[in-house]
């Protein structure tokens, strides 16, 4: 199986741009032999796409039901290849930090951040929620979790499930050098604590965000692309 970490570029609140983004490195992961391609951490809509007020958010947020996911399903479905990518879900009343794993143009897993580092906790309300669960799946005959961000600091023990591969989506601000100096090492050590091979994969937003992918394996670093401009990092298991 091979995976393409894809360290793309994401505008806030475009989710034109944004989506043409996915499309441009779907297609360029097809072409790289790619079975499955993953985006960073509220990708679709940009990480600090919201203005913490629920009446203007929920406009912003992407319901799994809606006619834009669908056509998100099929865009995977028709470059054919499987696609794991962030984004700010609404379901109801509430708004969520989630990921969606779609293969073969089906939802197989949607998984919503149990962190709240995602929000700026001290100005929202009860609209804006964590999720509960996390989980192992199958894909590809291996097993897998997601766990987004801050959750893998947070919560390590409910990742080390006995999965053989973590999906680590993040928004960090690191600098190259902050990353190079010491932080990609404590990465390396945390992913470590929660299973013996974790992808991770940044995104790149102006001067907010640098990029980056990095495989990790039993807390080494396997492979990596390095921060700074975009690019995929392609990994075979």
């Amino acid at each position: 199986m091979k995976i393409a970490l894809a360290a793309a570029r994401h505008i806030n609140r475009d989710t034109e741009y944004n989506f043409s983004q996915m499309k441009r490195f779907m297609a360029e992961a097809k072409s790289g032999g790619a079975d499955l391609v993953c985006f960073g951490e509220t990708f679709f809509q940009g990480f600090d796409c919201f203005d913490w007020d629920f009446e203007h958010d929920r406009n912003i947020a992407l319901s799994t039901d809606s006619e834009l996911f669908e056509e998100i399903c099929e865009t995977s479905k028709n470059i054919g290849i499987d696609l794991l990518f962030g984004f700010a879900e609404i379901e109801g009343e509430s708004i969520y930090s989630s990921c969606a794993f779609i293969s073969k143009g089906e939802l197989l897993k949607k998984y919503r951040r149990i962190s709240r580092g995602w929000k700026e906790y001290w100005h929202t309300d009860e609209h804006y929620r964590e999720g509960l669960s996390t989980g192992i799946f199958e894909y590809g005959g291996k097993s897998f979790s997601v766990g987004l961000c801050g959750d893998i600091w947070e919560f390590p023990e409910r990742f080390s499930l006995g999965e053989e591969i973590l999906l680590w989506p993040v928004y960090i601000g690191y600098t190259p050098e902050e990353w190079e100096g010491g932080v990609k090492t404590e990465y390396a050590e945390q992913a470590a604590k929660c299973a013996p091979k974790v992808m991770l994969i940044n995104s790149v937003c102006d001067d907010a965000a640098f990029g980056g992918a990095v495989f990790f394996e039993n807390g080494k670093v396997k492979s990596e692309l390095a921060m700074g401009k975009e690019g995929i990092l392609f990994c075979i298991i």
